[in-house]
């Protein structure tokens, strides 16, 4: 499972700075060493918060950050933050994509990310959980 904070943890050139941002920013980063983190966040969102903020410096965008290259770190965040197994355990017994999102110790803006990015054989795999259970898709 991948440990964001740990993550961070083992990029001693990377700092955080907490102060409050527009309501509408969780965080922001240089594409290098900085990131700044809206305290404001719970613990849930900072998880995915700062993944997506290390995914950014990881790839280096460090000229500002299209739409593209955020649809890329957010499914990068996504996968690593979300493993098939343990998505299709929380669908097993989750009655909604919230209950799916808490499970899984992500925001529903990750999880949702994670199923905009399913290859065939994990579609595949969630039809088939679904046709076990007897629930519709």
């Amino acid at each position: 499972m991948f440990h964001p904070w740990r993550a961070l943890r083992a990029r001693p050139d990377v700092t955080v700075e907490w102060r409050h941002l527009s309501l509408d920013v969780y965080a922001l980063n240089n594409g290098r060493d900085r990131i700044w983190m809206d305290p404001r966040q719970t613990q849930v969102e900072r998880r995915c918060t700062i993944a997506h903020e290390l995914a950014h410096i990881e790839l280096g965008h460090t000229d500002g950050c299209t739409d593209r290259d955020d649809r890329e770190v957010d499914l990068l965040v996504a996968r690593r933050l979300i493993e098939m197994s343990d998505l299709l355990d929380a669908l097993r017994w989750a009655e909604d994509l919230r209950e799916v999102a808490d499970c899984l110790w992500v925001d529903e803006a990750t999880l949702m990310a994670r199923y905009d990015g399913l290859t065939r054989a994990e579609r595949a795999e969630i039809v088939a959980l679904h046709v076990e259970l007897d629930r519709p898709c």
